[in-house]
């Protein structure tokens, strides 16, 4: 079963909340493609909140291609969409390193500095000394 908190005290509407942590489940590869997901009724009942709700969730994500919903059968994580899962994680690494840059610059880095940091992070990384 899907893991999904939603906060009636968030400013973000509850099918964004929904749609939002499915989207981070499956970029993060917890959900993998052709998984199924539960039925709209099914989250919704597990969750405590509308079914209308549930299903505008599900519809943003089919939108967005990151599932596929099959009358009768249900939704699944969609398989054609690794390209588009590849662009989402590197506009979130964009993300990233703009509030890296912005940190480093107000803490007096230099741009070699904070290349030679950025190499010296990834091979922590990549040797298994950061996990």
């Amino acid at each position: 079963m899907l893991e999904i908190i939603v906060s009636n005290s968030s400013d973000k509407p509850i099918y964004e909340q929904i749609s939002s942590q499915i989207r981070a489940l499956i970029m993060s590869g917890e959900l993998t493609e052709g998984e199924r997901l539960p039925s709209i009724r099914q989250l919704a009942n597990t969750l405590h909140i509308s079914v209308i709700t549930t299903k505008r969730a599900y519809e943003e994500l089919e939108r967005d291609g990151f599932i596929d919903s099959v009358q009768g059968r249900g939704s699944f994580v969609s398989g054609g969409n690794a390209e588009f899962l590849r662009e989402e994680r590197i506009r979130n690494v964009e993300k990233l390193l703009t509030q890296a840059v912005a940190e480093a610059r107000e803490a007096g880095v230099r741009k070699s500095e904070l290349h030679d940091l950025l190499d010296l992070v990834s091979d922590e990384i990549e040797h298994g000394a950061r996990a």
